[in-house]
């Protein structure tokens, strides 16, 4: 029975996994997961592990990523994706969801629900995504506050707290690197710095902090897409694809549905569809059979 319903790894050995990620020299490639689903597909095909982002969270609920969901939400759907993958899950925790009090909480909630780390930014309250104009962060004694607040509340010395600075759009490099560093002596075991726009200033970022770093490549946004190759020659540790299987998914239901619309029959859209063979193969069926046959006892014709 291990492995089926839920993950055989437990979240203290993901949260060891992720750590140790970290700092293994070979990048750590974190493609995001809009459900667990996705979570058991990206651990099939040999991932590191998988993101949940708040831009997804709330585009599944259909809310524009500025600050409307709430610690319960997201919570709740990380618990879900976490529950079924052994990799370690990293989510994003917005801004700590209000107060240094709010992240220090906000920390002991992800633990609960089984994540491996959090990252939590130094946007105002609430924020909005890192990818748009317009952004305000708090002053740098203000996060300072926040990540302290996290790490103090963290029982698990091994859940990853990473902070997030929005400062690069705002306030400039130079700023964004000197709120990285402040936000290292705060505790943060990983940096993530949005918006960077290429190489030359990932490299800039690398070669001025110490502690492990984190990259974003989101498409059609401020940065340019860099391969994983590049990014752990340019020496970061993880990057995490937040939107992309989302963005995948949502292009193709789309196309789908217009089809359907025009024609009225779906026929011409099954060599697109993922196979009923193939879903049950994902969900791992025939193991259920294995533990009890009165649950599976059918075939699948190809």
């Amino acid at each position: 029975m291990s492995g089926l319903i839920a993950a055989a790894t437990s979240a203290g050995d993901k949260r060891i996994a992720l750590r140790a990620g970290l700092t293994c020299g070979r990048i750590q490639r974190l493609p995001g997961a809009f459900n667990p689903l996705v979570a058991k597909l990206v651990q099939e095909l040999g991932f590191e592990g998988v993101y949940v982002s708040g831009a997804v969270v709330s585009a599944e609920l259909a809310l524009p990523d500025i600050g409307l969901t709430t610690l319960t939400e997201v919570a709740g759907r990380g618990q879900q994706i976490a529950r079924v993958t052994d990799l370690p899950v990293l989510i994003d925790a917005d801004t700590g969801f209000g107060e240094p009090m709010n992240a220090a909480r906000t920390v002991t909630v992800l633990e609960d629900a089984g994540l491996a780390g959090c990252h939590i930014e130094d946007q105002v309250n609430p924020k909005r995504c890192g990818q748009l104009d317009g952004k305000v962060v708090v002053p740098a004694a203000e996060m300072i506050r926040r990540l302290r607040a996290a790490v103090s509340a963290r029982r698990d010395p091994n859940f990853v707290i990473c902070a997030r600075t929005d400062a690069r759009a705002v306030e400039g490099l130079d700023a964004a690197v000197d709120r990285a560093k402040a936000y290292a002596d705060a505790g943060a075991d990983l940096i993530f710095t949005e918006a960077l726009t290429g190489p030359a200033e990932f490299e800039k970022f690398r070669a001025a902090v110490q502690v492990p770093l984190l990259a974003n490549m989101t498409e059609f946004g401020k940065t340019e897409l860099i391969s994983t190759s590049t990014l752990q020659d340019l020496g970061y540790n993880a990057v995490i694809y937040p939107v992309t299987t989302l963005r995948l998914a949502m292009h193709a239901a789309e196309q789908g549905l217009r089809e359907i619309a025009a024609q009225g029959i779906q026929t011409g859209l099954l060599d697109r569809m993922q196979h009923r063979s193939r879903l049950y193969e994902l969900l791992e069926y025939q193991r259920y059979n294995d533990f009890d046959s009165g649950i599976f006892n059918f075939t699948v014709s190809e």
